[in-house]
């Protein structure tokens, strides 16, 4: 009943707002030392066993240090959208007169479908690339045609829709690389139901798929920057009168 008292640590901090990761750590070390507690073990043996467990967590971590990286990148984004990389990156596409959100978005579609067909996933994505990068790139290219700051509404609209540029372009882009895990997934459920395809069949055939959603997913796109300036327009109007 003891090793339950890490639960109620984990509740106890979770209410009181402390650090995730603290109350995390607290509570395995919690577990562990209640898991040592029987009759005749001393306070020195207690000691040891919250040793071993931080040895546990250290052990995991550096078993595990190649995965862990990739959470690292997420501080170091952090520190650069402080530093002004959003406000940067809105300034370099203002000064491209002929950009608009949906051209710039079109174009990053071209290229995540293209990366994640050559296996180059991790390339794009919502953390290290939408919301740093392109977002704030395709709001700059819209400021530009409404002449100043623009309605949250807008704002907002091209936030989802550059996320969901990002989901499509990976998507219907990873299917193509022969060693992707669905194309792996689909061999093997095939296999299973006396179906026998080669992955180089599965990929081959996800390009026309592929081709089809960068068709209808980059009329959305152009359509999308129709749908900004109609929004535009209607606010000048109603500024107007």
């Amino acid at each position: 009943m003891l090793v339950l008292l890490g639960i109620a640590v984990v509740v106890a901090g979770f209410v009181a707002r402390i650090n995730p990761l603290l109350v995390i750590l607290i509570a395995a070390i919690v577990t562990g030392v209640t898991a040592a507690v029987a009759p005749g073990v001393d306070v020195r043996a207690l000691a040891r066993a919250g040793v071993d467990t931080l040895a546990a967590f250290g052990d995991a971590f550096n078993d595990n240090r190649y995965f862990h990286i990739t959470w690292l990148v997420l501080p170091v984004i952090g520190l650069l959208e402080r530093a002004g990389l959003q406000e940067r990156a809105r300034m370099l596409i203002a000064q491209v007169r002929a950009a608009t959100a949906g051209r710039l978005l079109l174009s990053y579609l071209l290229v995540r479908q293209i990366t994640s067909a050559l296996g180059l996933t991790s390339l794009g994505g919502h953390p290290q690339m939408v919301r740093p990068l392109v977002a704030p790139m395709a709001e700059g290219a819209a400021e530009v045609q409404a002449g100043g700051d623009l309605p949250d509404k807008i704002r907002f609209r091209i936030r989802g829709m550059s996320a969901a540029t990002d989901n499509i372009g990976l998507f219907f882009g990873e299917d193509i690389f022969i060693a992707i895990g669905s194309i792996v997934l689909m061999v093997g459920f095939l296999e299973q139901a006396g179906i026998v395809v080669e992955p180089l069949q599965m990929s081959v055939w996800a390009i026309p798929t592929a081709v089809a959603a960068f068709a209808v997913h980059g009329a959305r796109l152009l359509l999308f920057d129709r749908e900004i300036r109609r929004d535009l327009a209607a606010r000048d109007a109603e500024a107007g009168q």
